[in-house]
């Protein structure tokens, strides 16, 4: 219910949030990415999982997931409600209270740490407790608006489940977990910055420093080239461990060849040329990012599905 108030103030009664607005506040699109790559980490590991534990440890992260996303639409409703691509969110369309947000958020996290806890073992729980707090309070609450590095520091966020899905498996982290985190952190920058290319204004009227607002669409550019290079080395490492083999390896590099052909040609654009084909090349670039990521975790998965038939591995 979005306003309590609504009946004495227009003679209708309040709105009445439905069970799509619900799953709405949790960002789904999101938490999809979070539990498709905490669900590779989790069978790639080499320890299995009985299945309902395994069922369990993913359910639960993604009810973290979803805590986090509920938590950032409620801290982030005023900046939402000013920019197009937020605007029609349930927290800032005043489909559902900011309180309620808040509440459900709170509920969802404590539910999702102590299940995962008893589901699986204490180290992955405190790993998703600590990834509901980076993305809510040090990435939502201070990184967002306080700093242009803001996706850099407040990607990591985005990065641990993996790790999580890895150590709800073994108990431990290890080189794999770690460079399966290190993947996804050094392609949020890119991910993120392409999308800024061609959403500058929406951050701007927010007040929010994106590198784009701050330093401008030049220097965004660069920084897209560079980070991208510097995800290059981090992507075959993680494809020459344990969970990779040959078809990953050859799946990294196709994929980060056309990844940095594309933050090139982006890297050469000027403003003029961008705005003329409505960036074009930058959209193009942030969809293939998308399909980048879910591309090279499913590499992984085949490489798990080759292995006992003497397929897949090292």
């Amino acid at each position: 219910m979005s306003d309590i108030g609504a009946y004495e103030r227009t003679g209708q009664p309040p709105y009445e949030a439905g069970f799509g607005e619900y799953v709405q506040l949790l960002k789904p699109r999101v938490m999809s990415l979070v539990v498709f790559t905490a669900l590779v980490g989790l069978l790639v590991a080499p320890v299995s999982l009985h299945p309902v534990e395994a069922f369990a440890a993913i359910l639960f992260i993604a009810l973290g997931a979803g805590a986090s996303g509920a938590l950032n639409m409620w801290w982030d409703a005023d900046i939402d409600a000013v920019m197009k691509r937020t605007a029609r969110r349930p927290v800032p369309a005043g489909r559902i209270e900011a309180g309620e947000a808040l509440a459900i958020g709170l509920a969802l996290s404590g539910i999702s740490v102590v299940m995962l806890a008893l589901a699986t073992n204490l180290m992955a729980a405190a790993l998703l407790a600590f990834t509901i707090f980076f993305y809510a309070v040090v990435y939502s609450m201070w990184l967002k608006r306080s700093t242009p590095q803001n996706i850099v520091i407040g990607g990591a966020a985005g990065a641990f489940p993996p790790m999580i899905g890895w150590v709800c498996a073994t108990g431990s982290v290890s080189l794999e977990a770690i460079l399966m985190f290190a993947l996804i952190f050094m392609w949020t920058p890119p991910h993120f910055w392409a999308l800024a290319l061609f959403m500058k204004e929406d951050y701007h009227t927010a007040g929010v420093p994106m590198l784009t607002v701050t330093h401008g669409r030049k220097s965004t550019r660069a920084h897209i080239l560079a980070y991208t290079v510097l995800l290059v080395p981090v992507a075959l490492g993680a494809a020459l461990t344990s969970i990779g083999g040959p078809f990953t390896l050859a799946v990294a590099v196709a994929l980060n060849l056309w990844f940095v052909v594309g933050a090139f040609r982006i890297f050469r654009r000027d403003e003029p040329t961008a705005e003329a084909d409505k960036y074009a090349v930058e959209k193009a670039v942030f969809r293939f990012s998308l399909l980048y990521l879910f591309l090279f975790f499913a590499a992984f998965l085949v490489e798990a599905a080759l292995k006992p038939y003497g397929l897949g591995g090292w």
